[in-house]
């Protein structure tokens, strides 16, 4: 089994390192050393997604070995992309809405705070609701315990509405432990959902 090193590198790299290797025909698995619980958990995603087998052991303080095997019939997965559990794609679907901040507009930050609690309410009376909503860099406080928009984002999760955390941001914010809606994700299913999106909403 290949023993790939990822320390310090940023996501979506040890997802799709770990992936390229699984995809050779003569590799029965990969080991995958990360330093942080969310890469753990995007590989883990990544596993599940092809049909491999999954385990990690913690070898020290933020120190992980990962450890993934294939399946009888996880070869033929190897290309699907990554993504995670959602409403079905279709044509009548919302735009895929994409926060970045945890607070609206320029000047008073307590009148940004106020004005993202509206958006984000304002967000579960579209018609048809939005396909995704992502959070990025200070956007990644919004989907937290104690966060005034996380009744409002499970309203939407309730909807069949994709909430997706940014993993680099949630890990650089110290934020993986506290989430209290949704999911976290790599940049790689971002990049893929944005990709794919007929309409996209920026903040």
């Amino acid at each position: 089994m290949k023993t790939l090193d990822m320390r310090g590198q940023p996501c979506p790299v040890p997802v799709v390192n770990a992936k390229n290797v699984l995809a050779k025909q003569d590799t029965d698995g990969v080991a995958v050393l990360v330093d942080n619980i969310v890469a753990v958990q995007n590989l883990e995603k990544m596993a599940k997604g092809t049909g491999c087998g999954f385990s990690y052991a913690e070898e020290g303080p933020g120190q992980y070995r990962v450890s993934i095997v294939k399946g009888a019939d996880s070869q033929r997965n190897f290309d699907t992309p990554v993504e995670t559990p959602a409403a079905a794609e279709s044509a009548d679907r919302g735009p895929v809405v994409l926060i970045t901040s945890d607070s609206m507009g320029r000047g008073s930050e307590e009148l940004g705070r106020l004005l993202i609690k509206g958006f984000v309410f304002s967000l579960t009376q579209l018609t048809p609701p939005p396909e995704a909503v992502i959070f990025l860099n200070g956007g990644a406080h919004l989907t937290t315990a104690g966060a005034n928009t996380v009744p409002d984002l499970k309203t939407l999760e309730e909807k069949g509405v994709n909430i997706c955390t940014c993993g680099t941001c949630a890990n650089y914010y110290k934020l993986a432990e506290s989430l209290a809606v949704g999911c976290i994700v790599d940049m790689m299913n971002i990049t893929n959902r944005l990709s794919k999106a007929s309409r996209i909403i920026t903040i």
